[in-house]
Order: structure tokens, then C-alpha cells, then sequence
């Protein structure tokens, strides 16, 4: 692929202003992430690059997207790091791109009618609340170490999601954190020393994996949302470019894409990488469906990853900040899971549906493990794998993902 072959094709300053401002879009999701986990937010920049870059090679450069940092991993990793340490969980992370190329073959093989089947509405709605709930009490502890600041953030967010318009509306928790930080500066709160001890270039801190059983069981489940996500995702960008990416390239090459893409990230100690429906919003408002201008972003991130001074001012953000977005953050990807049943109209009159949504929420946020041996299950991935069981065994047929053009 010859990405200069045609004029629109080029690194001119117009394309690349384009490719920065989509950059802009993603940056304060991609790098909110790895902050929240304990993870250098400029590893999670470079993998988001280079991730990027591999998921328009596999899908032949035709899909405007951006990858970056996965909210449904959030609580995953924060749990499987607390029982199995960050390199453990780096091999979990590994394993969740594997499982999208295993559902991408059978995508091509059996087509999507077998995944959605696989993955009902009872089954995923209250594993995406789950994803959102679990870090609940986490959000809580970081806003209240100064609930002032948390406070500005959390209504900022609020402000800029309800009531603005453009390209801003895109960006809640981004100005939501630039705002909580300037809070933080008339308070004097902020510690600076983390700017002034970071070099001005560098490679990120890059974590090695080791391998782990029981992260491995752990994570794999969890896939199960993020890859219907993406699923709505690739409907979603192709309703906005006016071309069915479903077939062409094919949805099997774009699960493939975001599977290697957060393999990648696992292997440099990254965050799991998902396509942004910030990113798409923003398609959709400027008209520019340019596939290489997403590119122009991704080598724009690997660019940022590399200056030292970038990981240190956002390793200087307030843990009270984060905590204020994360009061609407984690609502919002409950409420997704809310919203995942209203849309497939979920029959919850009917017995099956029930039991399986309230097995899958009780297990899920009350913390149960299944262990045998130096292996364990619990949390998000033992209720997934839960809900995937009862619906297989239970009489009757649950009501299918209704996957539409948003």
C-alpha cells in the first residue's frame, strides 16, 4: 500500500493540523487509562500509535479509526494487578488479543449472526455494568482526597457532555482535566518535581510480561464486551464514511486489527486498545473520513510517547482530578450496559433473563472466586464466563445484541 500515491495521501500542513486535532480528541481517554492503573501514560501513547499504524496495514488501510485505551479494562486491571502483579497481568492482556483473532476466525468462518448469539443482550448489558460499578468505591477514595477539585472535574465533564456542541462536546474528560489542573494550581496542590526530574527525550518505560495462569483466566473473559463494542463500533464509523467496512474489508480484519494492536500493547506493558466513538463523533462532524489522517494521529502519539516532559506533567495531575472524571466515567460505561438491554428490548419478564442478569451482576460485584489449584476466576471474568454458561443452558433464547448504524 502506498500511502502517497494520491494527493489527499501527504504529510501537508493541512492533514497534518487534521491528524493532530484527532489526536486531541483521544488524547485525554488514552492517556486517563494507564493513569488510573498504575501504568507510564506514555507507553499507553506509543502502543496506541503503533497500534494504529498495524490496524490500517491488517484492514488495508481503508478504516478511518484510532485506536486507544480501553475503558473496560479498567477494573481488570486494577484487580488482576492486586492478585497477580502488572507483568502477570501484561500476559492477560496478550491473551485478550489472541481471543480476538480466535472470534475473528470464527467470524469469517461462521459470520457474525454466531458471535451475537454466543453473546446476548442478558449476558453482555450486565457484564458492561459490572465493568463501570466495580471501580465505584476506587472512584470515591480518589475524589475524596480533595473534593473541591474533584468536584470543578466531575462538573466540568458534566457541563461540556450536556450542554456544548462540536467539537468540544467530543471532549469531556479532557477539559474536565484541564480544568480540574488549573483548580489544582490556585490551590497549590500541584507537585511539579515529576516534570522536572523527566528527560526531554526517551523511550517510555516499557514493562516485560510474565507469563500467569491465573491472569490469563482472569482477563480472557472480559473480552467478551469490548469486542460487541467494536462490533457497533465498525457499523458505527461506516454509517459516517458511507461504506459497509462489514464487508469491506470485512469485520474479521478489523477484530483482527484491534486484536493484535492490544497484543502489542500487552507485550510492551500497555493498556488493551479499542476504537474511539470519540473519534468517530469527530469523523462525523468535520467530514473528513481520510484513513490517512487518522494515521498522521498515530504518528503524532508515538511522537508525543517519546518526549519525557509529556509523561511528567500528566504524571503530575491530582489523584482528585481522575477521581472526579471517574464519578461520570464509570457511571457512563454502566449505564452502556443499561442502554445494551433497552436496545435488544431484553424481555426481563421472562424467568431466564432474570437469572441470568441477577447471577451475573451478584457475582460480579460481590466478588466471588473459583480457584483449583494455583488457578482462579473471579470478578468480571468468572461472571462472564457465568452468564456465557446460563445462557447456553438455560431453556429458551435470550434476545440477540441489536447491533445498529449509530
Amino acid at each position: 500500500m502506498n500511502v502517497l500515491s494520491k494527493g489527499q495521501n501527504q504529510f501537508t500542513p493541512r492533514n497534518m493540523v487534521l491528524g493532530v486535532q484527532f489526536l486531541f480528541v483521544a488524547f485525554g481517554a488514552t492517556v486517563l487509562v494507564p493513569l488510573l492503573v498504575g501504568i507510564d501514560p506514555s507507553v499507553a501513547l506509543f502502543t496506541a500509535g503503533v497500534g494504529t499504524l498495524l490496524f490500517h496495514l491488517i484492514t488495508k488501510g481503508m478504516v478511518p479509526v484510532f485506536l486507544g485505551s480501553s475503558f473496560a479494562f479498567i477494573a481488570p486491571i486494577i484487580e488482576s494487578t492486586r492478585l497477580y502483579g502488572l507483568p502477570g497481568t501484561f500476559s492477560g492482556i496478550i491473551a485478550v488479543g489472541l481471543v480476538y483473532g480466535v472470534v475473528s476466525g470464527l467470524i469469517k468462518l461462521r459470520g457474525l449472526t454466531f458471535v451475537e448469539r454466543l453473546f446476548p443482550a442478558s449476558v453482555v448489558g450486565p457484564v458492561i455494568m459490572i465493568i463501570g460499578l466495580s471501580l465505584a468505591s476506587a472512584a470515591v477514595d480518589m475524589a475524596k482526597t480533595n473534593w473541591i477539585i474533584a468536584s470543578v472535574s466531575l462538573l466540568t465533564a458534566i457541563v461540556v457532555v450536556v450542554f456544548t456542541k462540536g467539537i468540544i462536546k467530543l471532549i469531556p474528560i479532557f477539559v474536565g482535566i484541564i480544568v480540574g489542573y488549573i483548580t489544582g494550581l490556585f490551590l497549590g496542590v500541584i507537585d511539579f518535581s515529576p516534570i522536572k526530574e523527566a528527560a526531554w527525550l526517551g523511550l517510555p518505560a516499557f514493562t516485560t510480561p510474565q507469563f500467569s495462569w491465573g491472569a490469563i483466566l482472569y482477563m480472557i473473559p472480559v473480552a467478551i464486551a469490548p469486542i460487541i463494542e467494536h462490533v457497533g463500533d465498525m457499523y458505527a464509523i461506516g454509517g459516517v464514511a458511507e461504506k459497509n467496512f462489514i464487508e469491506n474489508p470485512g469485520l474479521h480484519r478489523t477484530l483482527l486489527g484491534d486484536g493484535v494492536a492490544t497484543s502489542l500493547a500487552g507485550f510492551f506493558g500497555g493498556v488493551p486498545n479499542t476504537t474511539y466513538s470519540e473519534v468517530t463523533g469527530a469523523i462525523s462532524l468535520t467530514k473528513v473520513t481520510n484513513p490517512f489522517i487518522l494515521r498522521i494521529s498515530a504518528i503524532t502519539a508515538i511522537v508525543f510517547s517519546l518526549i519525557g516532559k509529556v509523561s511528567g506533567i500528566l504524571k503530575t495531575i491530582p489523584q482528585a482530578v481522575l477521581g472526579g472524571i471517574m464519578l461520570l466515567l464509570f457511571g457512563l460505561i454502566a449505564s452502556v450496559g443499561i442502554k445494551t438491554l433497552i436496545d435488544s428490548k431484553t424481555d426481563m419478564t421472562q424467568t431466564r433473563n432474570q437469572v441470568i442478569v441477577s447471577v451475573v451482576l451478584t457475582v460480579g460485584i460481590g466478588g466471588a472466586v473459583i480457584s483449583w489449584g494455583n488457578f482462579s476466576l473471579a470478578g468480571i471474568g468468572l461472571a462472564a464466563v457465568v452468564g456465557i454458561l446460563l445462557n447456553l443452558i438455560l431453556p429458551g433464547e435470550s434476545k440477540e445484541v441489536q447491533i445498529t448504524e449509530d
